[in-house]
Formats: structure tokens, C-alpha cells, sequence
């Protein structure tokens, strides 16, 4: 009976790493194919439930199985703050990957709305009553003139988009995803900037 209880307190990384893959999984199809409400939902409700969960787990055992417990945590916990850090490039890559060939189709369709203006569609969004939207935008500039702006993720004012720009980002040459950060004043009503 010996050797069954030091097989039970010896410490192996599968459940930590299984943990966090699970996790990192569900959080990615989150933010790859899920709508605001969910991703919002998701770090508000689930990352905190789970974080106390497996807290009271790791106070009620011993020994090395506190230590699975604590380290399947603090992986966990590493790898959702990763994920969720660098959400919009995530999202925007795999959804390139997956849905550029009817994106790129639905921007070239498009009609021009002003003679300076850039062929876009609307990419991504998010935001909050009283507090402002984020408009993303895929964007197709037969020129390249984004691309300096892209290699920095920089924010400014650029050629055929008129309004500030927050940040670019380039998935292929020609096409851009384009961050437009909106911030509303008391008693403002949002405006599409585009």
C-alpha cells in the first residue's frame, strides 16, 4: 500500500499541461468564432470561477497533488493572459486564414465613397454603451501606402482614410486591417467614422 500513496504524490506535468490546453482551446474558439458577449463573458465569469476552483482543490489535497493543482493554475492563468493580450491578432489571422477569399470578394464589390477613399468592409467591432467603440476595418489599398504604418502598428492620420487611425495591421500585401478607436463625450451619439 506503500507504493500506491508514492505513486499518488508524485508530481506530473500531464495534468497541468492538459489543463491549460483545454482552456487555451475553449478560449480560442472563443475568440475565433465567438461574438462579443461570449468573450466578454469568458474572462468576467469562467476565468475567475475556474481560478477559485482550482484554489479550493489545491487548499484541500497534500503534498504534490497541491502542486499539480497550483501549477495546472499559474499555466493556465499564463497562457489565457497570452491569448487574451494579442485577442485582435489572433481573431483577425485566423479569420484571414479562414474567410479572406469572401472578405477580399465582398471588398472588391464594394463601391467607392469617395474619390480619395479606400475600398473597406467592416472586419471586426467592439465596445460599450457610454464608453466608445472600436471599429476594425479590412481595408484593400492597391498602393501599399499603409505598409510603414503597418510594420509599426502605427497611429495616425493616413492617405485615403479619413479619419485617425489607431493601429494597422497587414495579413497580405494590399490588404490591411485598420483600428479605428471612437471614444464618446456625454450625450454623444457614435457616428461611423468610415
Amino acid at each position: 500500500m506503500l507504493w500506491i500513496a508514492a505513486r499518488e504524490d508524485r508530481f506530473s506535468w500531464r495534468l497541468p499541461v492538459y489543463g491549460a490546453v483545454c482552456a487555451l482551446a475553449l478560449l480560442l474558439a472563443l475568440v475565433i468564432f465567438g461574438d462579443d458577449l461570449l468573450q466578454m463573458f469568458y474572462p468576467i465569469v469562467v476565468e475567475p470561477a475556474a481560478a477559485i476552483i482550482l484554489v479550493i482543490f489545491a487548499i484541500r489535497k497534500k503534498g504534490r497533488q497541491r502542486l499539480f493543482i497550483l501549477s495546472t493554475l499559474i499555466i493556465y492563468c499564463a497562457a489565457f493572459g497570452a491569448l487574451l493580450s494579442h485577442s485582435l491578432e489572433v481573431r483577425s489571422d485566423w479569420r484571414w486564414l479562414l474567410w479572406s477569399k469572401d472578405y477580399k470578394a465582398k471588398v472588391l464589390a464594394s463601391p467607392r465613397t469617395g474619390a480619395e477613399e479606400l475600398k473597406h468592409v467592416d472586419w471586426d467591432g467592439w465596445g460599450f454603451s457610454g464608453a466608445g467603440d472600436t471599429y476594425v476595418y479590412l481595408v484593400f489599398d492597391p498602393n501599399d501606402s499603409l505598409s510603414t504604418g503597418a510594420g509599426n502598428h502605427f497611429s495616425g492620420r493616413f492617405r485615403g482614410i479619413p479619419c485617425e487611425v489607431s493601429q494597422v495591421f497587414r495579413p497580405e500585401s494590399r490588404w490591411y486591417y485598420v483600428v479605428l478607436l471612437h471614444r464618446l463625450r456625454v450625450g454623444q451619439v457614435p457616428l461611423v467614422l468610415y
